[in-house]
């Protein structure tokens, strides 16, 4: 299992929907959650893009300076970047981070934002451009020289002189829960992410997936985007959740609702069939929570409970065959500590620091001015003994 976090370029804070509780995000920020990422066990974390969020390229490239381990998963948007200059972009990146990229392909569901960045093509159309795009790119990237005449791009001699470190080129991954981006999926990426939809319908979605790559001769990987409220028992965490959005008024749960219908996106469109835009019945499934997603667009649901709770659901999308989760909670610097701390001890994970006690850093607080605390790993045992007992 992977575990990925989240870096939020668009704001951060205790609760949602309000500037009570906000904090001011900037570099200093940002570096703090890339190096907690770097140093807790989590394999890289998510950059977001679109107008809403610090340009995700830019960052990340500054980021990687501060980091020794972590991946960054970065967009490229079909339409808004020539696939040869993002091939290009992505070399390099490749190259100064000595192997740390990771691509994530956006198409885009926002026509409003998509027109006032130049782009005006409908859903139909972005998918059949964004295949074009991703046959000339993964040529390029790969090394060679490519020659394309497509409906929306005319390439002569595209190539790339500086090599990628990853081969043939970064991993590609790519979420879209159209038919038509599956198919583009199964045809040309890595890893296919699905937002946190209910176990039932993120297992009719690989299925999907795994048939139409079938065709094709491919195998991928699967991940999940996901955000996650784990306490230490599961009526915090249920607390937590609720803390959240404690400030959300129905004014501004209908202006955002209102937001997101204008999208043509399908996955937006069935993270909003989640809640309906009501407070009522926010659990949708064991533990899985769409109360964020009544302000918040894209993945809009949180794992919810006690850090066995948590690993268990987690294990159940593995069973379907997720591998990789994309994981966030608020705010986002305390949350990477509080995930790490609670819930890594629980999860088949390969990453994980070693923790060992040094006598000029102890791993906790002293105590009575001479006692070094309790192991993790010891306590763990203790409490699982005594749970038997």
């Amino acid at each position: 299992m992977q575990v990925l976090w989240f870096i939020p370029t668009h704001g951060d804070g205790r609760y949602l929907g309000t500037a009570i509780g906000g904090r001011s995000v900037n570099f200093d920020y940002w570096r703090q959650i890339a190096q907690a990422v770097d140093q807790l066990g989590f394999t890289g974390a998510l950059l977001p893009t679109g107008r809403s969020c610090e340009d995700a390229w830019i960052l990340a490239a500054t980021l990687v300076t501060y980091t020794k381990k972590m991946r960054f998963l970065v967009a490229i948007r079909p339409g808004l970047m020539s696939p040869g200059v993002a091939a290009r972009m992505a070399a390099t990146f490749d190259r100064i981070s000595g192997g740390r990229l990771l691509i994530n392909v956006v198409t885009g569901g926002d026509p409003v934002e998509l027109a006032g960045d130049g782009l005006h093509l409908n859903h139909g159309d972005r998918y059949k451009l964004t295949d074009e795009f991703l046959t000339v790119w993964r040529e390029i990237a790969g090394g060679k020289i490519v020659n394309f005449e497509g409906d929306y791009l005319h390439i002569k001699e595209g190539k790339i002189l500086f090599p990628n470190v990853q081969k043939p080129h970064p991993p590609l991954w790519f979420g879209g829960s159209s038919l038509i981006a599956q198919e583009i999926a199964a045809k040309h990426v890595d890893v296919y992410l699905t937002w946190g939809e209910p176990p039932q319908q993120v297992a009719e979605k690989i299925a999907s997936v795994k048939r139409l790559a079938d065709v094709q001769g491919r195998k991928l990987r699967f991940g999940i985007r996901l955000h996650v409220i784990v306490r230490e028992t599961e009526s915090q965490a249920w607390d937590a959740a609720n803390d959240l959005i404690r400030y959300v008024d129905d004014q501004t749960i209908l202006k955002t609702q209102e937001a997101y219908s204008r999208m043509d996106s399908e996955g937006q469109k069935r993270m909003k069939e989640l809640h309906n835009g009501s407070r009522e019945a926010l659990e949708i499934s064991p533990n899985l929570w769409a109360g964020i997603g009544l302000v918040r667009g894209g993945a809009g649901t949180a794992l919810v409970g006690d850090p066995d709770i948590v690993a268990r659901r987690m294990q159940e999308y593995t069973d379907l065959g997720i591998d990789t989760f994309i994981l966030s909670g608020y705010p986002h610097l305390e949350e990477a500590y509080r995930v790490a701390e609670l819930l890594f001890p629980r999860l088949p994970l390969d990453n994980l620091p070693i923790l060992e006690p040094q006598l000029l850093s102890p791993f906790g607080e002293v105590v009575a001015t001479e006692e070094f605390p309790k192991q993790l790993k010891e306590h763990l045992r203790e409490t699982t003994v005594a749970s038997v007992d």
